[in-house]
Parts: C-alpha cells; sequence; structure tokens
C-alpha cells in the first residue's frame, strides 16, 4: 500500500521534469534530430549555399518572432504582424522617389503606428490582445492593399534591393540584422528595468499594478516595438524578394512566430521571455519546411507540421508548470 502511494508522485514528478526539459531544450534536440536526418536523405544539405539560402529565409522569421516573444511574455499576442509586413512593403514604393531613407522609415512608421493601436487599445481601453490584434490582422492588409492599389509592384532601385541582397564579412545582410537584432532584444530582456518589467507584467499584472510599475506605457511600448520589428522584416523581405506584395507578404507570418516563440519555451501565460530559444524556434520551423519542400512536399503539409508542434510544446509547457 505505501509503495503505490509513493510510486505515484514520483512517476509524476518524473513526467513534468521531462517536460520541463523538452520545453527548455526539446527545440535544441529536434534541431540537431532533424540535421542529422536531413545529412542523411537530402542531398546537398552541408553545402555552403544551402546553409546562406536557409539563414536569409529564417531571418524575417526570426525578427518578427523576437517582438512576439516580447508580447507573449506579457501574457499577450500580435495577430497582426503579417498585417505589418504587408502595410511596409505598400509603403515604400509610395515613397522612393523621395530617397531609400524616406521610404524605408515610412514603413517602419507604419508598423510603429499599428503598434501604437494595438498597445492602445489593450494598455489603455482595456480590449483582450487577441481582439485587439485581430482587428489589424483583418483590416491591415486590407489598408495595404488600398495603398498599393491592389497591384504587386515591382522595386528597381539598387540601393534598396541590397539590403536583401548584400553581405557584410560573407554574411548576407538580412542575417546580420537577425543577429544584431537578437542580441539587442536579449539584452533588453535581461539587463534593463523594461525587460524585467514586462516579464513581471505578465507574471502577474495585478500584483505589477498594485506594486506601482508603469504597465500601461510597458505594455504600450511593447507593442510598438512588435510592429516595428515586423516592419523591419517587411522591409527586408521586400528588398529580398524585388516586389512590394502586399497581397502575400507576410502571409501567416504570425503562425510562424507564434510556433517559434512556444516552442523556443517561451509560456502562452506570460512572465518568462526566453530570446534564444525563440531563435532555436524559428530555425526549427525552417527546417521543417525547407525538408518538406525538398522532398516534394506540399507547403500545406508543412502548416499541419507546425499545427502539431504548437500542440507538443503547449502540452510540455501545460505539464511542466504543474510540478
Amino acid at each position: 500500500m505505501t509503495t503505490e502511494t509513493t510510486a505515484v508522485p514520483a512517476s509524476r514528478l518524473d513526467r513534468a521534469r521531462l517536460l520541463a526539459w523538452l520545453q527548455d531544450y526539446g527545440v535544441y534536440a529536434a534541431i540537431a534530430a532533424l540535421i542529422l536526418v536531413n545529412i542523411a536523405i537530402t542531398p546537398r544539405f552541408l553545402t555552403l549555399e544551402n546553409l546562406r539560402t536557409q539563414l536569409v529565409q529564417v531571418a524575417p522569421v526570426v525578427i518578427v518572432s523576437l517582438g512576439m516573444a516580447l508580447v507573449i511574455g506579457t501574457e499577450g499576442v500580435d495577430l497582426s504582424v503579417g498585417s505589418v509586413m504587408a502595410l511596409t512593403t505598400a509603403l515604400i514604393p509610395l515613397y522612393l522617389g523621395y530617397g531609400v531613407v524616406p521610404a524605408v522609415v515610412a514603413g517602419l512608421l507604419g508598423g510603429v503606428a499599428v503598434g501604437l493601436v494595438n498597445g492602445s487599445l489593450v494598455a489603455f481601453v482595456g480590449v483582450q490582445p487577441i481582439v485587439a490584434t485581430l482587428a489589424l490582422f483583418v483590416g491591415g492588409r486590407g489598408i495595404a492593399l488600398v495603398v498599393a492599389g491592389g497591384q504587386l509592384k515591382d522595386v528597381h532601385d539598387q540601393t534598396l534591393l541590397d539590403l536583401g541582397s548584400s553581405s557584410l564579412a560573407g554574411i548576407p545582410l538580412p542575417v546580420v540584422v537577425a543577429a544584431v537584432l537578437t542580441v539587442v532584444v536579449m539584452a533588453v530582456v535581461r539587463r534593463t528595468t523594461f525587460g524585467r518589467r514586462l516579464v513581471a507584467i505578465g507574471g502577474n499584472r495585478t500584483a505589477s499594478e498594485l506594486s506601482g510599475l508603469p504597465v500601461r506605457r510597458v505594455l504600450l511600448l511593447v507593442y510598438v516595438v512588435s510592429g516595428l520589428l515586423a516592419a523591419v522584416a517587411g522591409t527586408l523581405a521586400t528588398a529580398r524578394l524585388q516586389a512590394s506584395d502586399p497581397s502575400s507578404l507576410g502571409l501567416l507570418m504570425e503562425l510562424s512566430a507564434i510556433t517559434a516563440v512556444v516552442v523556443g519555451g517561451t509560456p502562452l501565460n506570460g512572465g518568462r521571455v526566453r530570446v534564444l530559444g525563440t531563435v532555436a524556434g524559428a530555425l526549427l520551423i525552417q527546417l521543417v519546411r525547407a525538408t518538406l519542400i525538398k522532398h516534394d512536399l506540399a507547403d500545406s503539409v508543412a502548416q499541419m507540421v507546425q499545427a502539431v508542434i504548437i500542440l507538443a510544446a503547449v502540452y510540455a509547457a501545460r505539464g511542466a508548470g504543474r510540478r
């Protein structure tokens, strides 16, 4: 009798520890396993050209996911990031006649404006994040299509195109930008008062308000940063594609970003931000998609695999939380 009553809690503890390990390190194990599988079954996987391609393709996902990680860290979500990318790519051609800098600034300001709307609705009006950002998830792309006249526009400005094709010390510029932003966001989360406050707000918003933290200001800034980073990703994607296509650019990016954040170990109920885990999550998504496509499976299959990965990550987070 005694043996049975002590064995059950022990087994539950072991299961919780396993789930906690999977939440913290499972994404790295999955990447390692996927790399080994690709080495065995995918021709030319280890070539420098393939590595460069994968990193360039994942760079916008990483950038958007960094902003999403900050939002989820406050127990929120930003469904408008794909629409922000569409709005950015629609705005850039309108101002290219004034030069690259004004065009890029206009695109970035579009992202900031969307972030201000989202943040104001969440912080000051009290709208649930999923509802507030859903409005611009739907309406933002519509606005982008109106701005662009519903047409795809080719981009010919070489200075802008260089943002998507040039390299720094042999490393593609989009990858460099993603790496620099990763370091910046990591420093913000770990070393600044703002980072500590957003984690505290995600852990317990009521207690944060009672302790005198500027909750509304932090929430507003978090959504502004998310919008700005999505606009950066939209700018780089426009330069790489050499075209402005608001109908498809950033489509389903919110799904990829949320997957990267959750798989990387940041819980959906906030209170924690895992920056490196988020980057690893984005890399895992890219590897899964690339592997399936290289073996002649449709991209829709990759989306279904993403859904399964999200469910597994959420299950691991819930199990670890009950430890």
